[in-house]
Formats: C-alpha cells, structure tokens, sequence
C-alpha cells in the first residue's frame, strides 16, 4: 500500500451559494490524497498496476469544472466518489478543496474543507 498525493490542483469554477458565485465564478484549489493498493507488484514498473496521476487530475478537472455545486463539502465527496470509481486500486480518498475568495464579511487566506472516502 502507499500514497499518492497532488497537491494545489488549479480550476476555475462556478461553485457557492450565491448568485454572483456562479455569475463571476473563481478559482478553486484541490489537493487530493489516494491511498493505493496496486494491482500485482511494482517491480513490474508498469503504469497499468498503479493509478496514473495524470489521468486522476483530469478526472478531477472534469468533476470541478462540470456541474454546480452549491457546498464545497459536496464538491469534495463528488471528487473523492469520481476517483474511487475510475481507479479500483483507490481504498481511500482524501480530499481537499480549498475557496480562497469565500464571501465572508471579513479578511482570511481561503475556507477550506477535507472529506474521506469512504466515510
């Protein structure tokens, strides 16, 4: 078993409550943490055994920029569930994603939130 980590993922989304969120949207940052279990050895350096990072963070392009979600927390969930779907070799999902321009009635870096998959 080991891990797989892609940190600060970029997006331009259209995700919050608000109107105006989804009128102007922003930016969006993901990290996501998979742990594998790989399929066969990896001494056999093939990609086929693993989870190709490459393929996981278009997964990931693909969830966060299709449709609204109105939760960060949802947007997570649906990132972990669409990683564990397209890679069997997933047992757990962490996931990150970080709303640097939150309205919120004062100044902060980013909200975030984090989910496990499975719960």
């Amino acid at each position: 078993m080991y891990t797989i980590r892609l940190k600060n993922c970029a997006f331009f989304a259209r995700h919050g409550v608000f109107v105006e969120e989804e009128t102007l949207g922003q930016r969006f940052y993901i990290d996501a943490e998979l742990t594998i279990v790989p399929e066969g050895s990896l001494d056999s350096d093939s990609i086929e055994g693993t989870v190709d990072y490459g393929a996981a963070f278009v997964e990931i392009e693909r969830v966060v920029t299709g449709a609204r979600r109105f939760l960060i927390e949802k947007l997570a969930v649906d990132v972990a569930k669409a990683l564990s779907a397209r890679f069997p070799q997933v047992t757990k999902a962490s996931i990150t994603v970080r709303k640097p321009s939150a309205p919120v009635p004062g100044v902060l870096d980013y909200v975030e939130v984090n989910i496990v998959w499975p719960q």
